[in-house]
């Protein structure tokens, strides 16, 4: 399943759990993994804390910190700092599931993470039968 989602910040975490269960729940598995990948290089996946906003808030002002956007990169299209990000971050997140969904623990979710928009970006779920 490839899934759009439309980013309106220059950095922004998008929870995308449910439709990581809609994608379960379609493919009509009972028990498997699925993967969840990002097919570009200024954007990531990661599984954090979905009940605190303020962890997100801290991961992206930590991000920033460790990899400032204006850092005098030679990349010449002015976002290398989202290239460095997506990279420490990752492409993809793979997590088992069963009847009742993806088995996160209790305060995980799913988050698509944009560090070049605002763009039109595409996420790819895989689900796969174990």
């Amino acid at each position: 399943m490839k899934s759009s989602i439309k980013t309106n910040q220059r950095v922004q975490f998008i929870d995308i759990t449910d439709r990581v269960r809609e994608a379960i729940k379609e493919s009509q598995i009972s028990r498997g993994i699925v993967n969840i990948f990002v097919p570009h290089t200024t954007a990531a996946i990661t599984i954090n804390e979905n009940s605190d906003p303020s962890v997100i808030e801290d991961m992206t002002k930590w991000l920033a910190h460790l990899v400032p956007e204006n850092a005098g990169f030679k990349h010449s299209e002015g976002n290398s700092d989202a290239h460095i990000k997506a990279s420490i971050v990752g492409s993809s997140v793979t997590v088992p599931f069963d009847e009742n969904g993806p088995q996160l623990g209790i305060w995980q979710g799913v988050y698509f993470c944009e560090f070049d928009g605002p763009r039109i970006r595409n996420v790819i779920i895989r689900v796969s039968q174990t």
